[in-house]
């Protein structure tokens, strides 16, 4: 047994020691934790302006502070973008994580001095929570993959800016530093294709024990391996025991990844943000992710059915019920004040705090994380008419196909019918992908990193939505067939 692997178990004694203290004394924590974000911010300008100085109790909170998307905070955001201190959070943040918006385009979500650490100490509990539970520690000797984004940063007024991933790349422990793959020059590369070739350079003759990444690209890293080697991934890393993962569902993946594995190994799922690291798999026996409820953030929640209403519920932690859909709000200590990041989730245990992962408030699709939104394909479509005044449209719908029956790269399939369609489908189909990477930046890193292959239209026989919804019995009414899909359930019986 190697010094890491050694030295890993008395200190995950220790870090399951110290979690466990708040987790006793959960809405305690969080109560106390509110009043001292406000404390720290009652100087700022966002707290001069919401009267911090008067919040003494929850219900002052929730009266003084309003819910907000970025869009209500972007008028702040942009005094800190500019070079202003103390607007959000006292001084300025160490970075802004650059992240994809809905009607703003590119978001910048702060990161300071007090929010850094536990970003980076979410993602090292969750692997001493493993090591804890299961005694495994020898993967820390050997060498770990992160399959991250570029760690290259701009810099904005001093501070600088890059992707979640890149910066918590340059705050690896140095302990880990040593066996971390691949090497900070490939980590750069912009073209995933390439990018990938290069890390299986790196890694095919090292002896790999964990590989964390988002589900799809892991998949790939393994195609490739298993193009080059004609051999399963546990033949080529026989010490592979741990993949961890995040961003996606991985039960559309998980078949097809522990086939190219050749065995089931141990998986740690993550719930990381710009916004704050929120939830890690404490168990490999208990269902859901552990809440982090000491890690500066305050949560709210507002029942999902609620969300849209003018004066919805806002609850603590300590009000809150098994298996209701609430939408997650946050409260942070880089300076986001009632933020909906926009995710649903559901408790799936109250002792200690559990979640699981429901979806998001508004239809979406994040198969390969790119969280596209039913806005962003309306406005997509409204150009691609506009361009192409000869069409009339009558639905459409829009699904992600994981696993092209045509084999290549996945893809974005829209299922459209035509009252009257495109002189030329292609170039519709063009303009609809055009004005997509022009909205969502996520999604055009997956196109122009070859993740992804340009959307494919499938031209639909007419009455064929009328057809589904009345198979459905939802014909009429206030039904609605989804504008998009997080899986094909619905473009399959279409």
């Amino acid at each position: 047994m190697g010094i890491r692997a050694f030295l890993a178990k008395p200190f995950a004694a220790y870090v399951i020691n110290q979690r466990k203290k708040w987790e006793k004394n959960a809405v305690e924590t969080q109560l106390n934790l509110m009043k001292s974000l406000v404390q720290q911010a009652s100087s700022t300008l966002f707290g001069k302006e919401h009267k911090f100085s008067e919040i003494n109790d929850y219900e002052q909170f929730k009266q003084n502070i309003p819910i907000h998307d970025y869009e209500g905070l972007k008028s702040y955001v942009e005094k800190v973008v500019a070079g202003e201190s103390d607007i959000l959070w006292p001084d300025k943040p160490l970075y802004f994580a650059k992240t994809s918006g809905t009607t703003s385009g590119v978001k910048y979500i702060p990161i300071s001095k007090e929010s850094i650490g536990f970003h980076i100490n979410g993602a090292r509990d969750a692997l001493l929570s493993y090591v804890h539970e299961t005694g495994n520690s020898s993967f820390l000797d050997k060498k770990l993959i992160f399959l991250s984004g570029s760690p290259e940063m701009t810099m904005k007024h001093g501070i600088h800016v890059g992707r979640l991933s890149g910066i918590v790349n340059h705050h690896v422990p140095d302990y880990l530093r040593s066996n971390q793959l691949p090497s900070y020059d490939t980590n750069c590369m912009d073209d995933w294709e390439a990018k990938l070739d290069k890390i299986i350079d790196e890694t095919l003759p090292e002896n790999m024990s964990l590989i964390s990444g988002i589900p799809p690209w892991v998949q790939m890293y393994f195609d490739r391996i298993q193009t080059r080697t004609g051999k399963k991934i546990k033949d080529v890393f026989p010490d592979f025991s741990v993949f961890v993962y995040g961003g996606v569902n991985f039960e559309p993946y998980r078949a097809k990844l522990f086939e190219s594995i050749g065995k089931e190994v141990d998986s740690i799922e993550t719930y990381p943000a710009s916004e704050g690291f929120i939830a890690y798999q404490d168990s490999q026996k208990a269902e859901g992710l552990l809440l982090l409820l000491n890690s500066g953030v305050f949560y709210e929640f507002i029942p999902a059915e609620d969300y849209f209403k003018p004066n919805p519920r806002r609850l603590h932690i300590g009000e809150v019920e098994l298996g209701v859909n609430y939408a997650l709000i946050m409260n942070t200590n880089a300076g986001l004040w009632g933020y909906s990041i926009g995710d649903t989730v559901k408790f799936v245990s109250l002792d200690p705090f559990r979640i699981v992962v429901s979806g998001r408030i508004k239809h979406f699709i994040s198969a390969f994380g790119e969280h596209v939104i039913g806005e962003e394909v309306e406005k997509a479509m409204q150009y691609a008419m506009q361009k192409h005044p000869e069409v009339e449209l009558v639905e459409f719908t829009v699904a992600p196909q994981v696993t092209p029956p045509e084999g290549g790269l996945p893809y974005h399939e829209w299922l459209v019918e035509f009252a009257k369609a495109p002189n030329n489908l292609e170039a519709f189909a063009n303009d609809l992908d055009e004005k997509l990477t022009q909205l969502n930046v996520y999604y055009d890193d997956l196109i122009t990193g070859n993740i992804l292959q340009r959307l494919k239209i499938k031209a639909l026989a007419p009455n064929a939505f009328i057809d589904y919804m009345k198979s459905q019995g939802k014909l009429g009414g206030q039904n609605k067939v989804p504008r998009l899909s997080n899986d094909r359930k619905i473009a399959d019986e279409i």
